[in-house]
């Protein structure tokens, strides 16, 4: 929330990953049962597209950044997301 004008801000989450991963899959998953308990903003990211981003998160994918910063990679279990996103201010 907002101190200044009272408004609650959303949460940013963004999940770095590539068609065809299935540890992919299974984080997206997650991440959307834990948009239907708390509200979130959700990027997908494609670093198959971006040389740099497959470099940085590859090997590492699926990676989810939740306002700016790395939070998962490898998975995410929704209960986590959501311990972490009532830990983080947005």
């Amino acid at each position: 929330m907002n101190p200044a004008n009272g408004e609650r801000r959303t949460a940013n989450v963004v999940l770095y990953a590539k068609p065809g991963c299935h540890l992919c899959e299974d984080a997206k998953k997650e991440i959307e049962a834990a948009r239907r308990e708390r509200d979130f903003t959700l990027t997908e990211v494609d670093v198959s597209l971006d040389p740099a981003l497959h470099r940085d998160y590859g090997e590492r994918i699926p990676v989810i950044e939740v306002n700016g910063q790395e939070a998962f990679e490898l998975g995410v279990e929704r209960a986590a997301l959501l311990r972490h996103l009532g830990t983080v201010a947005p």
